[in-house]
C-alpha cells in the first residue's frame, strides 16, 4: 500500500509547519497513524513526534457550460499533519 500520496506545500501548510515544526501530507484513507508515521521517518529520514489525522470531505462544485449548469464533487481525501522532532526538516525541493 502507497501510504504517502503527496506532500502539501501552500502558503498556509508552510508558515504552520516553520512555527510547529511540522508539515502535511495527502495520505491513503485506509492508512493509520502508526503506518503514516512509519512512512514518514522511512522516506525522508527523520523521527517524527506526532501524527494528526483530517478526512477533509469532497466539495460540491458548479459551473456554467455552453451545454449547461453542470454539478459535481470533489473527491473526499485524508490529511496527516506531521510534527517532526526538534532540528530536523523535510526538504522537498532537494531532487529538483
Amino acid at each position: 500500500m502507497n501510504t504517502i500520496i503527496k506532500p502539501i506545500i501552500t502558503e498556509k501548510m508552510t508558515a504552520a509547519g516553520e512555527k510547529n515544526n511540522s508539515d502535511g501530507f495527502v495520505v491513503d484513507r485506509k492508512a493509520n497513524k502508526d503506518q503514516i508515521k512509519n512512512a514518514v521517518e522511512e522516506l525522508y529520514q527523520v523521527k517524527v513526534e506526532a501524527v494528526n489525522t483530517i478526512v477533509q470531505r469532497g466539495k460540491r462544485t458548479a459551473r456554467n457550460t455552453k451545454s449547461g449548469y453542470i454539478v459535481g464533487r470533489k473527491s473526499t481525501f485524508k490529511k496527516a499533519i506531521v510534527k517532526i522532532k526538534d532540528g530536523q526538516i523535510i526538504d522537498f525541493y532537494s531532487n529538483i
